[in-house]
């Protein structure tokens, strides 16, 4: 199996909060990140159907064009009332909207999306959740790597909190009362579905 070595790892996201995530979580092992953003790498078409997919696809596209080993992630908000939904359109469902003056994605439009579909199916629809995550790992010669985490927890409304990004703000994790945006970054990073993903990813990568 090929295995990262400490030096240049390109983070193929052009999202500063999923950058400096992922950065926090790869420091103890001497990588280096780079985000795809900063490089000037285009965005490929995410047109897969599964988290799994969509990550491969932005871990090839990016390693190819930096020849560097690239991570991405894809990952995103699963409702069990909805049908697995938002899913891997998680992003999706923020598109739209434009915002504080410029386009871009509507986090607020997308969170009053899924609680307008949970009141559809009246008070007793279930609000259970979690936040799914896929990271996978490319080489410029083709080889590649995929770890899968998970985060269960329930939805509250209203969105409540200023740190995190995304639906943080009405996710509240499993055993908490607070939501993922108002959780010290310290904690979230420690019992999210990304540090679950990581943990996997540094058990086969660098143990």
């Amino acid at each position: 199996m090929t295995r990262l070595a400490p030096g240049k790892l390109v983070i193929a996201t052009h999202n500063k909060g999923k950058l400096g995530e992922i950065r926090a979580l790869l420091a103890p092992y001497g990588m280096d990140c780079i985000s795809a953003g900063d490089l000037g790498l285009p965005e490929p078409a995410e047109t897969g159907t599964t988290f799994a997919e969509n990550a491969l696809i932005k871990a090839h596209a990016a390693a190819r064009a930096a020849q560097l080993p690239a991570l991405a992630d894809d990952s995103g908000l699963c409702v069990a009332a909805l049908g697995g939904a938002p899913g891997v359109y998680t992003a999706d469902w923020a598109e739209a909207a434009p915002f504080e003056g410029g386009p871009g994605r509507n986090w607020y439009m997308a969170m009053g999306k899924v609680e307008g579909r949970l009141a559809q199916l009246g008070p007793a629809a279930s609000r259970e959740c979690w936040f799914a995550c896929t990271l996978a790992i490319a080489w410029p010669d083709g080889a590649e790597a995929v770890y899968e985490g998970r985060a269960a927890g329930t939805l509250t409304w209203p969105p409540r909190g200023t740190m995190g990004f995304g639906y943080d703000p009405v996710f509240v994790p499993l055993g908490d009362t607070r939501t993922f945006a108002e959780l010290d970054p310290a904690e979230k990073h420690a019992i999210s579905h990304r540090a679950d993903a990581f943990a996997k990813l540094v058990a086969a990568q660098f143990a």
